[in-house]
This record gives structure tokens, C-alpha cells and sequence, in this order.
């Protein structure tokens, strides 16, 4: 089966290091680049110019490659051996360099209001967590993604960012996170009717995506392609804490839904709670944003703002937020602050949002309140982590090799 690398991938890589076979450093370059530990490859995240690339090389027409897009993409299937309208021939010369991939899941959890979290475990040991949050009025859902194992980002408020950043995560990896939530629901084939519960993609897990952009970009590539999974780009949100040179080019490329992690109205509090503030400033942000290609009347970009009690959320921080986005066809999405283990915030009383919302909405602004999903599980916003460590360069390759308790989060820098 396809799911080659588990709970034993340490053993198996301490076994690799004798002479006849590939070093440790071989076994990491390997895994963070989507290959198994016998050097196959994984065919998913590979981009529809490189999957014709691959099989040009073996002598094989463009058809081939809307069959594999279509069994791979739209059908979900794991195994080469399933694509049943491909020659034998071809499968098992498929079958010799590649496979069909899936992270483990090491956790599953649903929550009393149905949040769904899976914690996954890619080829390196390293781990990544999913959200999947049900709309409560309509039987569809977001699935919310990570971009990196880890954050470089230390925001005060978030749980991942005391998490320091391990490495980014490939297309591959990236993508399989929506296809290991539709394994969960069954979601395949894709529905042709466009009715399906797993209906949005929205960046915002664990990571800042516009610092792993070019691959957060192949991956969201392959979840719109209309022949494969199918996620219509209106469907697409991508949630950045204000990454200010990529924001522009992510909506030229991309064209998708746009959500700025602001939680201040000023340089000063932002800097304190978000130190990335300090390199791109609020004037800076904000061009960015008025500047961002498909903002519309129809399609504002959306505000994010926790509210932290007795920091960020008295109505002269509404009033400031109010003049600070002027010129910029957005709408607020008010986030009750989810506490984690260590905080040492608290979230503003219920009563206090409200007013804030009421401030903002006579000021024009659409302020609705995002009250929190998940929370008996820590799947909340701001409340996702995982177990992985950042790497030592003592156990990078080229620095030495691993050594100790911790050689199962050992990483290639990214």
C-alpha cells in the first residue's frame, strides 16, 4: 500500500546509515521532499506540468496525464494499482518510482459542536493539524489548512507561535491535508453537483502561508483545477499576518479570498503583540490590501482582530481601526480570544464585543462575531500546535548527524 513511512521510519533510517545503503541525511532529504524511504516519489502535489514531464519522459501521451489527474484528484484513490483504465504495464512501471500518498494520522478528534481535528504525521516524523468546521446552518464546512510545521511567527496571543518554526511543508503535503478530510467524509468522487460538505479551503492553520508561498500556491493550484478536487477560487480564503511583498502577487496568481491577521488599529500595540509589525507597518499593510487584485464591494477582505480584554478592545481601538482601513473594501471578523495552556490573556467579556461590533457597524463596517469552534479539543483559532521540534543543526544533514531521544523530528531545512 502506499502509506510507507510510519510509527517505525526512525528504525528503518538508523538502518539506512551502513555503507551499502543511503546515510541518514539521505533518508531526511528524502522525506521532506515527498519521497519514501526506498527513494519512490509521491505523485501527489506534482503539478499537471510536471506529471506530463514525467510521463513524457516514459514515452506516454497527455491523455495519460488527465487519467492519473482524474484518479488521483477526483476520485481519491491510494493506490497506483487502482486506476483501473491504465494499462498493468504502465502501473507497475508507476509503481517502481512513485506512489500514491497520504500523511498518518497519529490523532482524530470531533468536538461537542462537530469541529473535526486530525493531527498529521508526514514522511519525516514531523507534524502538521487540520480543522474541518461545519457550517451551522448548512450542511457544507471549511477545511482549514497548515502551511508549515511550526511558525516563525512569535504572536502573543497564538499557541502556534510558541511553536518555533520547524520547516515549510510541500504541495504534497500541503493538498493532503484536504484529501485526508475527504477520506474522513467520503467525499469522493468529487460531487459533479457542487453540493459537497467539505466546501472551502481557508489557509489559516498552523504557519504563516506567505512565507512558504510558492508552494501554498502549486497546492491551492490543484485544489482548483475544475478536473480534479474542484474548489472554486471564491471558495479559497488565505489568511496572512501581513507578509506585505507577497500579498499582491498572491492575488495576481492566485485570485483568492484575502484575510489579514490585524489584531490592532496601531503600530505601537501591533508591534508589542505581533513583532512582524515591525518590519511591515501598518501604512505599509494597508497599501497592500488597497492595492490587492479582485478586492470588491462583493468580495471585501476580511479583518481578523482577537479580542483580548483590556488590550486591544475599548471603542476608541473601533474608532482607530475604522480610520486605519479607509480605502479598502473590507469587513471585520470579530475573534473571541481561545485560551491555551500558559496564555496570559483573557478574552473580553461577551457585552464588551458586542459594543465593539455595534461601534464599528455605525462606522460602516460589517463586524460580525466568530464565536469559537472547538475549543474542548484546541481547535480553535490561535490554538493549534503540534509536538514537532525546531531541528538543532547538530542534526540537520551536512551539520552531523542525529543523535539522541530526538532523531524523529529530524528535518532538511527548507
Amino acid at each position: 500500500m502506499t502509506d510507507v513511512l510510519t510509527e517505525n521510519a526512525t528504525t528503518n533510517a538508523a538502518a539506512a546509515t551502513s555503507q551499502s545503503g543511503p546515510t541518514l541525511t539521505d533518508f531526511v532529504t528524502r522525506a521532506a521532499n515527498g519521497q519514501a524511504a526506498d527513494g519512490r516519489r509521491d505523485l501527489v502535489g506534482l503539478s499537471r506540468d510536471q506529471l506530463t514531464e514525467l510521463l513524457g519522459e516514459m514515452g506516454e501521451s497527455k491523455f495519460r496525464v488527465k487519467q492519473m489527474w482524474n484518479w488521483i484528484y477526483n476520485r481519491g484513490v491510494k493506490d497506483i494499482e487502482d486506476m483501473t483504465n491504465i494499462s498493468k504495464k504502465l502501473r507497475d512501471r508507476l509503481s517502481q518510482d512513485f506512489y500514491i500518498g497520504r500523511p498518518a494520522l497519529t490523532a482524530d478528534q470531533k468536538s461537542s459542536d462537530d469541529t473535526h481535528k486530525w493531527l498529521m504525521k508526514f514522511h519525516d516524523g514531523n507534524e502538521a493539524e487540520t480543522v474541518y468546521i461545519p457550517d451551522r446552518n448548512e450542511d457544507r464546512g471549511a477545511v482549514c489548512i497548515s502551511s508549515q510545521v511550526g511558525c516563525t511567527l512569535t504572536c502573543k496571543f497564538c499557541h502556534t507561535g510558541t511553536q518555533l518554526l520547524v520547516r515549510n511543508l510541500t504541495p504534497g503535503e500541503i493538498i493532503s491535508q484536504f484529501m485526508v478530510a475527504r477520506d474522513s467524509y467520503g467525499e469522493w468522487p468529487t460531487p459533479a453537483n457542487g453540493i459537497r460538505r467539505l466546501s472551502n479551503i481557508v489557509m489559516m492553520g498552523m504557519g504563516e502561508p506567505l512565507f512558504n508561498y510558492e508552494n501554498v500556491r502549486e497546492a491551492l493550484k490543484i485544489a482548483m483545477d475544475g478536473e480534479g478536487i474542484s474548489i472554486s477560487r471564491r471558495r479559497v480564503t488565505l489568511s496572512t499576518s501581513g507578509v506585505v511583498p507577497e500579498i499582491v502577487r498572491c492575488g495576481e496568481e492566485l485570485g483568492v479570498g484575502l484575510a489579514i491577521s490585524l489584531h490592532a488599529p496601531d503600530d505601537d500595540l501591533r508591534n508589542e503583540i505581533m513583532p512582524i509589525n515591525k518590519k511591515y507597518p501598518l501604512k505599509e499593510l494597508m497599501a497592500a490590501c488597497r492595492h490587492y487584485p479582485g478586492m470588491s464591494n462583493s468580495r471585501p477582505i476580511t479583518m481578523e482582530y482577537v479580542m483580548l480584554k483590556g488590550v486591544n478592545d475599548k471603542p476608541e481601538h473601533a474608532r482607530a481601526l475604522a480610520k486605519l482601513v479607509k480605502g479598502v473594501h473590507c469587513k471585520f471578523n470579530l475573534i473571541p480570544f481561545n485560551k491555551w495552556p500558559g496564555s496570559d490573556y483573557e478574552c473580553t467579556p461577551t457585552n464588551d464585543i458586542k459594543k465593539f461590533a455595534h461601534t464599528l457597524l455605525e462606522l460602516g463596517y460589517e463586524a460580525p462575531i466568530r464565536w469559537p469552534r472547538g475549543r474542548d479539543i484546541l481547535a480553535a483559532c490561535g490554538q493549534l500546535k503540534s509536538e514537532s521540534q525546531r531541528q538543532r543543526k547538530s542534526r540537520v544533514g551536512g551539520c552531523g548527524n542525529a543523535s539522541g531521544d530526538d532523531s524523529t523530528n529530524v528535518v532538511a531545512a527548507q
